[in-house]
């Protein structure tokens, strides 16, 4: 249940992110309300989240999921740049937070 909790979370922070994106520095209504829902969410998610797991674990996975998330959808969706490094980058994200996971609780 934990993991599904911690899933709702990053969902929802990427949603926030992307709707950031779309807000135009916040000049926009509805993309605004949608960032600050979105975020609200996944603080409390988060928040759900940190009661039965450890932070330095679930702060991994949050921000390394939802930061390769939103630079894929910046790269497939809104036209960023795809280069070998940003890719490079991403997977190191990746690995980063496998590695972390790998290592276990004490």
């Amino acid at each position: 249940m934990v993991y599904l909790t911690l899933a709702g979370a990053i969902v929802s922070e990427i949603l926030a992110t992307t709707a950031m994106k779309y807000s135009d520095g916040f000049s926009k209504l509805w993309p605004s309300l949608g960032t600050v829902l979105g975020y609200i969410v996944a603080f409390t998610l988060l928040a759900k989240t940190l009661k039965t797991m450890d932070v330095g674990t679930a702060y991994a996975i949050w921000a390394g999921a939802g930061t390769a998330v939103v630079a894929a959808i910046g790269m497939v969706f809104l036209g960023e740049a795809a280069s070998a490094a940003r890719i490079v980058g991403l997977l190191l994200v990746i690995a980063g937070v496998v590695v972390l996971n790998l290592g276990g609780a004490h």
